[in-house]
């Protein structure tokens, strides 16, 4: 059984040609943040018939089951990525709207310290910088 298919029963969803499809496209991308507009590109390029509609509704069902996550990064529209175990933080650039993904263990450790120094625990969190070429 492809690794596809094993993930999409896994999430609890049919596997379906479009499912399949537009999962192997997410995971062979070379940029790992695409909206559902580059997924369809992409997928018209490489001669897959699968209409936008169907894109956006098989995204959905993914966030839905925990296979993608969704970035609404400001000024832009939303992008997918495959949802792993690792985490990451994100860097946006505000002229070409690339996405840099990093992890940098210092902010991480200073994130758990700032919440411990308020009595808290921290349990989940978001980093997002925007960013510019240096000119």
């Amino acid at each position: 059984m492809a690794p596809e298919n094993s993930e999409l029963r896994k999430a609890g969803l049919k596997v379906t040609l479009p499912r399949v499809k537009i999962l192997n496209m997410l995971e062979n991308a070379d940029d790992h943040h695409m909206s559902a507009e580059d997924v369809y590109k992409a997928l018209l390029d490489a001669g897959e018939d699968v209409g936008l509609a169907t894109v956006y509704r098989v995204l959905t069902q993914f966030e839905s089951a925990g296979l993608i996550l969704r970035h609404n990064f400001e000024g832009g529209h939303a992008v997918f990525e495959l949802a792993t175990d690792s985490h990451h933080d994100h860097m946006v650039c505000t002229q070409s709207g690339k996405v840099i993904e990093f992890c940098d263990p210092i902010i991480e450790r200073r994130q758990h310290e700032i919440a411990e120094e308020h009595g808290f625990e921290l349990i989940d969190h978001s980093l997002t910088l925007y960013v510019k070429p240096k000119s």
